[in-house]
């Protein structure tokens, strides 16, 4: 399939989604679902992949087993491109790369890195460019400095993440429901790349469970 854009109904039937997140709303308007979000978003994946990464597409369904929220379905469609994210709402369009979740030898990791001058400094350079850029950078976060590190260290910032993303809202500009959506997002992606190559230069993958 070849990607259009996201069309307008994509983020109407999100938006009634919102207000009426029920099976009964979501049986009766699975064809809107199908054929504005899924395909589109589906279709846009195969315009990126060949560049960003293989990907995984997410279930439009909650797991509520343990959540106090027992609304049955996600108000986004997002996907993930070798470590990108993109998603689609109510809202518009968001995207991000990063890492989301760090599992505590990633978190161990990642800190020793920022403490080294030689390594910490070019990250802290590498966040305020993206910043500066337009992007958000942060992510779950400590309230106070972590256990062995002064509270005056220069990158202290830095030093309390537990997760490091950078992220963008587009919202929805008029391209966003034109075949140059997947541009912007791929131009986004490109910005935000020498931060994920920071990460997954110094931090990398884990088999330990997420935080």
């Amino acid at each position: 399939m070849t990607f259009a854009g996201i069309p307008v109904e994509a983020l109407d039937f999100y938006e009634d989604l919102e207000n009426d997140n029920t099976k009964s709303f979501w049986t009766a308007h699975k064809h809107v679902y199908e054929k504005s979000v899924r395909d589109p978003m589906r279709a846009l994946a195969d315009d990126l992949s060949p560049e960003f990464g293989a990907v995984r597409f997410f279930r439009p369904y909650r797991d509520v087993r343990f959540a106090a929220d027992k609304s049955p379905y996600k108000t986004q469609q997002g996907m993930v491109l070798g470590g990108h994210y993109v998603h689609v709402g109510a809202p518009g369009l968001f995207v991000a790369a990063g890492y989301y979740q760090m599992a505590p030898n990633q978190v161990a990791r990642y800190r020793v890195a920022v403490d080294d001058a030689r390594r910490g400094e070019p990250l802290a350079e590498i966040v305020e460019t993206v910043r500066d850029a337009g992007y958000v950078v942060g992510g779950d976060a400590l309230k106070t400095r972590p256990r062995g590190y002064d509270a005056d260290h220069p990158r202290i910032e830095l030093l309390r993440q537990k997760a490091l993303v950078g992220w963008l809202e587009f919202g929805a500009p008029d391209w966003l429901h034109t075949p140059a959506a997947a541009t912007h997002v791929a131009a986004a992606w490109r910005e935000l790349a020498p931060l994920k190559q920071w990460l997954d230069d110094h931090v990398g993958p884990s088999d330990q469970p997420r935080r």
